[in-house]
């Protein structure tokens, strides 16, 4: 089934997320790749505050390539998101609601997905040059340092993602 989504992410809406829904993100969303997500928890640990508000907002996987003239991002496809994992259970229960990645999670991942009513959606690999058509706005907010590992806040408009782990824990690639 397909349908259009705002972001940050409505609790009420991810609960109808199924498994298989080809949706269309529309809102703001950010990007954190693992560096981000390191120096993340290492704040966590420290006590320290994050840089950017996780309550309903959706972090995508993803390092851009340098932006073209005239475009605000470049290539912007989706990293593996088991490389995240270890990290992610925390922001999950930190609020974090969804996730855009691509390729399995861990049972852990899963495990917080449910307890929090989160989501994962994937972005199809390899579509890069394509998803960045649904960028309209780029902006770094944190880490600039990290290169194309800093964490950016984008503003998306119909960016397509298929739910892949839904709130209640059924998993596409395991069905």
């Amino acid at each position: 089934m397909e349908k259009n989504i705002q972001a940050p992410l409505d609790k009420a809406v991810v609960k109808e997320l199924k498994i298989g829904d080809m949706v269309y993100i529309t809102g703001t969303i950010y990007t954190a790749r693992d560096a981000a997500h390191k120096r993340m928890a290492e704040i966590l640990a420290d006590g320290g505050e994050l840089p950017i508000e996780l309550k309903d907002n959706i972090i995508y996987y993803m390092g851009p390539s340098p932006a073209r003239e005239g475009r605000p991002i470049g290539s912007a496809g989706p990293t593996t998101a088991s490389r995240m994992d270890k990290y992610t259970p925390q922001l999950l229960d930190l609020g974090l609601g969804g996730m855009i990645g691509k390729g399995k999670r861990s049972k852990e991942v899963k495990e917080a997905i449910v307890r929090n009513g989160s989501v994962y959606f994937a972005a199809i690999g390899g579509a890069g040059a394509l998803l960045s058509k649904a960028i309209t706005e780029s902006e770094v907010v944190a880490y600039d340092d990290l290169g194309t590992e800093a964490i950016r806040k984008l503003q998306v408009k119909d960016f397509p993602a298929i739910v892949v782990i839904d709130s209640e824990g059924n998993d596409l690639y395991n069905k």
